[in-house]
């Protein structure tokens, strides 16, 4: 979409990799953590993803922005349903011809895999080599944020199961039990508050990662070793929002897990002091906690900002703001596709789970590219260089809010 004067399409204020462009070349992951926003019933279990259906394809004579066919008489805001109804048509083919094994199989044998691994990571503890020791730690680590992350991740979506009920099983399981966090707070604030309103200022800006009062080498080095003690410290805080039955089910199931990851270090792996088991539990938990970060901030901030407003409609809104980084195995494993280099899918159908992100990742890119519209794509060291070379700029100070002249 470029920004030269006279363009149908025309974006304000965005820097990129330290230039105005028009064409959104680097970007800002992942997915911010829960606000402390209340869900409106205090039930945010039953704020799942959106749901998207199929819709009409354009004909030979339609016409969409950036330079496509568009309809005689048609609107800007009714093109880009257009555009999104066209996409969601050519995923949802792809959705019902796949197997139950490409929609949910896939991944939850990534999980279940992760649970078998569980045993000999404890057991390599007991060693008192540091080869089988360190082996312990990486499997404890890596097991860890798969299933607090993707796992996570993919429940606050329903998108391991297709049934509601177990919907629900799966995201206080995950959420509640094996990360430390409100399962409540953190499907309504991740999936309705940041999917709902991605990169809109003062809803889904990602602004609750940031940290002003931290340098950048503390904030991007050193403060990411302390996710694992700020998480349940913020799901405390969080309860005052939720009913009192549900906050009573967080704080047991909070509870349970980290004293089951505490017994284990004690009884099974053999530590003889309740600080050394504390320590290992801090360094297994944060093993990953810097990439988790960065993804975070590098997929979303840095990208085209929007009023309440102004902001465009969703093809354009997901296409602008969002950023997808390279397939990389160990991070493709424990946070999964969809939130790594499926993120602009991920955005723009988040019910479907990671295996089915990376399915129809051609299919999105291609068409995106065709309509000329933007496909935000960098590498992790790219991100990583933009970010400490413009930390106050992105992490500091309030984001530009992006204008788009021509299709609001």
């Amino acid at each position: 979409m470029p920004l030269e004067d006279g363009d149908p399409a025309r974006w304000r204020g965005q820097r990129v990799n330290g230039e105005v462009s028009g064409t959104p070349r680097l970007g800002g992951t992942g997915d911010p953590p829960p606000r402390s926003t209340p869900a409106p019933d205090g039930s945010g279990m039953e704020a799942m993803a959106e749901g998207w259906e199929p819709g009409p394809a354009l004909g030979d004579g339609d016409v969409t922005p950036g330079g496509a066919p568009q309809r005689a008489g048609q609107e800007p805001g009714q093109r880009e349903e257009a555009l999104m109804a066209e996409l969601s048509e050519l995923v949802q083919k792809v959705v019902k011809s796949s197997s139950w094994w490409d929609r949910h199989g896939v991944d939850i044998s990534i999980l279940t895999c992760s649970f078998l691994l569980l045993p000999a990571g404890f057991l390599c503890l007991r060693s008192a080599q540091a080869v089988p020791f360190l082996v312990g730690v990486l499997t404890l680590g890596v097991v860890h944020h798969t299933l607090t992350v993707k796992g996570s991740h993919l429940a606050s979506h329903n998108a391991l199961t297709e049934s509601k009920s177990w919907g629900k099983v799966w995201a206080i399981f995950f959420i509640e039990l094996c990360s430390a966090f409100t399962a409540e707070q953190a499907t309504y604030n991740h999936v309705k508050i940041h999917h709902g309103y991605t990169n809109v200022i003062g809803l889904g800006d990602s602004s609750t990662w940031k940290l002003p009062f931290l340098n950048r080498y503390i904030y991007m080095f050193i403060a990411p070793l302390a996710v694992p003690i700020i998480t349940p410290l913020v799901a405390l805080d969080l309860l005052r929002n939720v009913e009192w039955k549900a906050a009573l089910r967080t704080l047991c199931c909070m509870f349970l897990g980290l004293y089951c990851h505490y017994w284990l270090l004690l009884h099974v792996s053999g530590f003889q002091s309740p600080w050394s088991a504390l320590l290992c539990m801090l360094l297994t938990r944060s093993l990953l906690a810097h990439p988790y970060i960065h993804v975070n901030i590098f997929q979303h901030i840095g990208l085209p900002m929007f009023a309440a407003d102004r902001k465009p409609k969703r093809i354009h809104l997901m296409s602008l703001g969002v950023l997808n980084l390279p397939r990389n195995a160990l991070l493709d494993w424990s946070f999964g596709h969809s939130l790594i280099s499926c993120h602009v899918e991920h955005h723009l159908f988040p019910s479907l789970s990671d295996n089915m992100c990376l399915k129809i990742k051609p299919i999105v890119s291609q068409y995106l590219k065709q309509k000329k519209l933007p496909y935000n794509e960098d590498t992790y060291a790219s991100r990583l260089r933009l970010f400490l070379q413009r930390y106050e700029e992105l992490m500091v100070h309030a984001p530009p809010i992006t204008e788009l002249v021509g299709i609001q």
